[in-house]
């Protein structure tokens, strides 16, 4: 079936056309700073070898590429090595997110407007409904697409031919991706927290970019404190690079970027003004009890969700909360990094 036919199946069914997805929201500034291809991508050697070769060998072949599954904490590069598979490869990039596709029809008429070997990238995969969910699995495995037209007596099950695309999906959270989705990505990628090493070389790439003067120490600094996350230190840069036009000559130097990062309220961990209200909460309020997730983001303003997925990760990680039966509870270091050294003793 054409192009054109599939389109006029969609009209009849109902289906609407489907924003292409957070890309043209993003920050324009952010997405001047991302990779454009796989020398540009710092960090992640691993992954980025094996991607190098899966991308390489479908070429070689004349092929698309299997459908790949990136998986990892939120602002370590898996938008980026979506476009950068369809940079690598030379074709369309079609960009769309899980919560958006609301209804079947809602992929239908992204999966019918793709051209032949095109890449097709659902950010949050995890949290696409079921019913849309079970429309590709035989658009991946087939390049098929089953569609009802009508309903009782009058339905009718038709089925459209696809263009062969590469499916590639971003998930912050693997375990809730189900099985059979997940079973049918032929290659999966898990990104790691980067290294400080890699950071400072991010950093140094972006300030090129932003046309920042940053000296090494300086970078540094801000990549210290950007909790092994990309995203973040391209945020405190540009935060820092503010701070240093209107408070200094423009040039980040070491002793600039502390002063910076300290204005802004970035501690020598990489804690915010949340983690240290998540922390004080726990120590001074509670002072070293258990405390249950509801409690503790009413105490400080959040919701559950964000504290679970945006705070507590990196806490845990940095040793400073711990997890138990009862609640969560501030570790030694907590304290000592509270300045309360003397009331920890006390307590272990």
């Amino acid at each position: 079936m054409t192009s054109s036919a599939r389109r006029e199946v969609l009209v009849e069914t109902g289906t609407r056309p489907v924003d292409p997805g957070p890309l043209a929201a993003d920050d324009p500034e952010e997405v001047g700073l991302r990779p454009r291809t796989l020398d540009e991508f710092v960090g992640q050697g691993q992954l980025v070898e094996h991607l190098r070769i899966v991308l390489e060998a479908a070429v070689q072949r004349g092929q698309p590429v299997d459908h790949l599954l990136f998986a990892g904490p939120p602002g370590l590069g898996k938008t980026s090595l979506a476009g950068i598979v369809a940079a690598e490869l030379g074709v369309g990039f079609r960009v769309t997110s899980g919560p958006v596709l609301a209804r079947a029809g809602d992929l239908a008429s992204l999966l019918t407007d793709l051209q032949e070997g095109d890449v097709l990238f659902i950010d949050e995969i995890h949290r696409m409904h079921r019913s849309v969910e079970e429309i590709l699995y035989p658009a991946m495995e087939d390049a098929k697409l089953d569609f009802l037209i009508g309903k009782g007596a009058t339905a009718r099950s038709i089925r459209l031919d696809l263009p062969h695309f590469t499916l590639v999906g971003a998930t912050t959270r693997t375990g809730l991706v189900s099985s059979p989705l997940r079973d049918r990505f032929g290659f999966v990628g898990r990104l790691d927290l980067y290294a400080v090493e890699d950071l400072e070389a991010i950093v140094a790439r972006s300030a090129r970019i932003l046309s920042v003067a940053v000296e090494p120490e300086g970078a540094a600094h801000i990549a210290g404190r950007s909790r092994g996350t990309p995203r973040i230190a391209n945020r405190l840069l540009r935060r820092v690079r503010d701070f240093v036009e209107v408070r200094g000559d423009g040039v980040v130097t070491g002793d600039a970027a502390l002063r910076g990062l300290e204005l802004f309220g970035i501690d020598e961990l990489g804690l915010d003004k949340v983690d240290r209200a998540i922390l004080d909460a726990l120590c001074r309020r509670f002072g070293g009890r258990p405390v249950g997730l509801t409690t503790l983001a009413q105490c400080v303003g959040e919701e559950t969700d964000t504290l679970e997925d945006a705070y507590e990760p990196f806490l845990l990680q940095q040793g400073l909360i711990q997890r138990t039966p009862r609640g969560r509870v501030a570790t030694a270091r907590a304290w000592s990094h509270l300045g309360l050294a003397s009331e920890a003793s006390a307590l272990f």
